[in-house]
């Protein structure tokens, strides 16, 4: 094998290894060992965790979807967001059937894992924060639980995009912090 031949075989494996590097996990190394931490930097920034929602909760598929969730994210944002998500092995992307040029987004199985971890911030928000979602959609998700992460468990398998709870209104969460505001100010 003369040189020529040695440095494509070298550059084939780095090329194979790179690829393999960037599919299986991010390329930053992290910051330290803790699981919290490591989970964090796969997806624990706000519109990461929005989009892990939209597809959970919402049933949203598309980036037009996600684009007009109301939450505000730039498109450059979410672009970037939805490659790194697919780069964690978070959620993965398809072609669609009907639109060659569209992609179609689901969780993947390391995806629908965090089902717990949305549930108990959708709980946790709703009974600390004021927002838009019902009082009794809340209390019924915080009672059943485990009835609720098999429903989310069975629509990922069976591919349901069905909402899974109503769209929350903002408008609701925005006339709660309203008036606390006015009721803080009086006291």
């Amino acid at each position: 094998m003369n040189s020529f031949q040695r440095q494509n075989v070298h550059l084939h494996i780095a090329s194979d290894f790179a690829i393999v590097s960037q599919v299986g996990q991010s390329s930053s190394k992290p910051r330290s060992g803790c699981p919290v931490s490591v989970a964090l930097e796969r997806f624990g920034d706000r519109w990461s965790l929005l989009i892990i929602r939209d597809l959970m909760v919402r049933g949203y598929r598309t980036f037009k979807q996600f684009h007009q969730s109301g939450e505000g994210i730039a498109t450059n944002i979410l672009a970037d967001r939805l490659k790194k998500l697919e780069a964690a092995g978070i959620i993965s992307s398809e072609v669609e059937q009907t639109d060659g040029r569209r992609l179609n987004y689901r969780l993947t199985e390391k995806g629908v894992d965090l089902a717990p971890v949305v549930l108990e911030l959708l709980i946790w928000g709703a009974r600390h924060e004021q927002v838009g979602a019902s009082c009794a959609v809340i209390a019924r998700m915080e009672k059943n639980r485990g009835e609720i992460l098999a429903e989310v468990r069975r629509r990922w398998r069976e591919r349901d995009s069905t909402p899974l709870i109503p769209q929350f209104d903002d408008r609701v969460g925005q006339a709660l912090s309203s008036r606390a505001s006015r009721a803080a100010s009086r006291n």
